[in-house]
């Protein structure tokens, strides 16, 4: 998800009351939701980041060390201020271990939300490099962001006029942004199940399926479609209009089994990243003999060039 999303979750976070369990709880938990997102250095590596992001830093081991440098960061911050003179005197007293938990509580977080769209995350590394795919949210969400955003305000306008209720506004705030992921699970479920269903009904037994989300039409998903044979589609799924899949014989292919590709990969690293990477792939050559490599997921989005792979190959066709 992006970074605002993660911010505010934080936020809300802290205005369950979370914030008052020790000073310098409301930056652990906002810096702690951002913080696995440090991989995004790597992207000066261009096509090699692929095999970087979303991943250690995103994984099992980062969730146990980050907190541990956030929570060690945020102490010496608080030590530093006091030996100046320019602590706040509001500030709560700092409690290392409130402090330690409140950094774990947000940075677990970040994976959270990030297995939530179909981009994927690598929960389990350094250990596996399996990918975890949730496909209920787009990766920039506005609905989520009017309940986040919302709710905080709502909070803390409570806290601000002394309200003593503000705490359980924050609370019904997460609660109603779990409610909508959960709803948008329970439409991918469906959506999912559905369009199995159909192709089952059509003799296609072995076919992947992704929901993928669309912007703000949080009842619509963009069912991608791919067959055994290496046939691939998508159509439109909306909860209140259903529109049958088109199943084409002689529709078009993904290309993956081409074996003049096979070559290319071996020598060229940016199509092997891309390739561990890509959860649909889609190759074809140009009429220069240079292979293009895509995802299905991002082929018809406005982010699809950043997606996109092109080896130069001396193959002439």
């Amino acid at each position: 998800m992006d970074n605002l999303t993660h911010s505010m979750l934080g936020a809300v976070l802290g205005q369950t009351g979370l914030k008052k369990k020790t000073g310098l709880g409301m930056a652990a938990l906002i810096i702690g939701a951002n913080i696995p997102d440090i991989d995004a250095a790597c992207t000066l590596m261009g096509t090699q980041s692929l095999v970087l992001r979303r991943g250690i830093t995103h994984g099992v081991l980062a969730m146990m060390i980050l907190p541990l440098i956030l929570t060690a960061i945020l102490m010496q911050f608080d030590i530093s201020q006091t030996r100046r003179g320019t602590r706040p005197p509001d500030r709560l007293p700092v409690r290392p271990g409130w402090l330690l938990l409140l950094s774990f509580i947000g940075t677990a977080s970040h994976p959270l939300l990030d297995s939530f769209n179909s981009y994927g995350v690598r929960m389990m590394a350094p250990f596996s490099s399996r990918w975890f795919y949730g496909d209920m949210l787009f990766i920039i969400d506005l609905i989520l962001w009017v309940i986040l955003i919302g709710g905080f305000i709502w909070s803390r306008r409570a806290e601000n006029t002394g309200a003593v209720n503000w705490a359980w506004r924050g609370r019904i705030a997460l609660l109603v942004a779990s409610g909508y992921v959960l709803l948008n699970s329970m439409i991918t479920d469906i959506a999912e199940s559905w369009t199995l269903a159909r192709f089952r009904d059509a003799g296609e037994e072995q076919v992947q399926i992704v929901a993928n989300p669309v912007p703000l039409a949080f009842w619509r998903r963009d069912m991608l479609w791919r067959t055994y044979d290496g046939r691939y589609g998508n159509f439109d799924f909306n909860m209140f209009g259903f529109t049958l899949p088109l199943i084409e014989e002689d529709g078009p292919r993904t290309g993956m089994d081409d074996p003049a590709i096979i070559p290319i990969v071996k020598r060229s690293k940016d199509a092997r990243a891309f390739l561990y990477w890509s959860r649909m792939p889609i190759a074809r050559f140009r009429s220069d003999g240079a292979l293009v490599l895509t995802d299905q997921r991002f082929a018809g989005s406005f982010a699809r060039n950043n997606f996109t792979v092109i080896i130069p190959s001396n193959r002439k066709r």
